[in-house]
């Protein structure tokens, strides 16, 4: 963790006292937060879109989250590297820009009409997104006293939520838009080709005018590069992230993101295609893309009222509730139809709310100058994002029913609050 020089026994000795004294900086990163979150969750717009135009199965249409989230694997501990040797400000000029290119990449993409290469833009895109968390978290616990980093944390991830709710509700209308009055499934040949071609328009139209607001941003940064003073990094091997797992509570921690990423994108991917079952909602496209927004804003609603019940009442305890939470909404959605059964899915976001910060920083309480590598594998165990909603897509498939692919999210939340009531103790 990033000490200014001289303050580390102090922090350790005084809950009071933030760890890096950098007023105003902390607005910074919840800018930061409401970026990534926002990119993050256009994933669950543009899966269904990809799905139409290519024609693919719930696997094959997964393999968007897979490969943004494989990302995490990949670049999470370089990506740590990398802002222990330049610092967290260019550490985040480094990350915007990368998603940048990652946007650019769309261009080409829709050209050729080419699904991998959509895929290989995703990848890109979630390589930046990756440096950027790797920069906000530990910054976040170290803007503020030592006692109240659970609240600090939840109450940054709301900004995130803030985007993951106003980004599918524009992405919707953008992206999913444009649906002709055919489908790809109804097309072959040229046709099929320019279809694709003039459909995937839409996505580049949005990822460039993100491309755009992303190389402003990371400008802003650039100039205020120099603004954290005395900042100080436990240089390591890359191997030596990993012997942070030897920790039982950092090692299930780290678990549990891994589950509670993967269930949560798993849910968050599958709206479209739940609400629109007759069974449940039977709404057409474009309005079940709109309903991805009272996913992501209940975990909005819930980590503005968490950052408070977090100062109150123990996070190991509130954790392992809301996870079962999670589990009765699960039940209650695949076992009804109609409004019940969409709106029970839906209200799984208000269970997630406070899940992966109040991880994170069970995970890492004193951790001290080993912070960034404990990001780094945290952002490796984001990886859960691509394995668990393949692997829910693939129980899809095989059962041919959205509601049996559910039990595998249950199952997550089910360890998840196994690890609420073993941290319920300070480490």
């Amino acid at each position: 963790m990033a000490l200014a020089p001289g303050m580390a026994a102090d922090a350790a000795q005084d809950g009071d006292t933030p760890q890096i004294d950098a007023p105003g900086l902390n607005y910074f990163v919840f800018a930061l937060f409401f970026i990534f979150g926002g990119i993050t969750s256009l994933n669950d717009v543009i899966l269904p879109k990809l799905k139409e135009l290519f024609t693919l199965n719930y696997t094959q249409a997964m393999l968007v989250q897979f490969c943004f989230f494989t990302a995490y694997l990949v670049i999470g501990v370089p990506g740590a590297q990398l802002v222990k040797k330049i610092g967290y400000m260019r550490g985040a000029v480094v990350g915007l820009l990368t998603m940048m290119a990652g946007c650019l990449l769309f261009i080409p993409a829709s050209q050729t009409a080419t699904y991998g290469l959509f895929l290989f833009a995703l990848f890109v895109l979630a390589s930046g997104v990756v440096v950027v968390q790797v920069v906000t978290n530990p910054l976040i616990s170290l803007l503020g006293p030592q006692r109240t980093v659970h609240s600090r944390l939840t109450f940054a991830q709301a900004f995130n939520s803030l985007g993951t709710t106003i980004f599918p509700l524009v992405g919707a209308t953008l992206i999913l838009g444009s649906l002709a009055g055919v489908t790809a499934a109804e097309l072959s040949g040229a046709e099929l080709d320019a279809y694709r071609t003039a459909e995937s328009a839409a996505i580049v139209r949005t990822y460039i005018g993100l491309a755009v607001a992303l190389a402003v941003i990371a400008g802003v940064v650039w100039m205020f590069r120099n603004r954290l003073k005395g900042e100080q990094h436990e240089q390591s091997s890359i191997a030596g992230g990993f012997q942070l797992l030897k920790r039982t509570r950092f090692g299930y921690g780290a678990l549990c993101i891994f589950l509670y990423v993967g269930a949560e994108v798993a849910i968050g991917s599958l709206i479209v295609n739940y609400l629109m079952q007759e069974n449940v909602m039977g709404l057409e496209e474009q309005a079940a893309g709109h309903m991805i927004a009272y996913y992501w804003g209940g975990a909005l609603v819930g980590r503005l009222i968490g950052s408070g019940l977090l100062r109150v009442f123990s996070p190991g305890l509130i954790l392992a509730t809301v996870a079962l939470g999670a589990i009765t909404l699960l039940a209650i959605s695949t076992n009804t139809t109609g409004l019940v059964s969409g709106y029970s899915l839906l209200a799984i976001g208000l269970m997630n709310s406070i899940m992966f910060p109040t991880i994170f920083s069970l995970a890492c309480e004193k951790l001290g100058a080993k912070a960034a590598d404990g990001s780094g594998i945290i952002n490796i165990a984001i990886f859960g994002g691509a394995v668990i909603p393949l692997l829910t897509g693939m129980l899809a498939d095989a059962s041919g029913s959205l509601a049996v692919a559910m039990i595998l999210p249950a199952i997550c939340y089910a360890i998840i609050a196994g690890f609420g009531y073993y941290a319920r103790r300070p480490a």
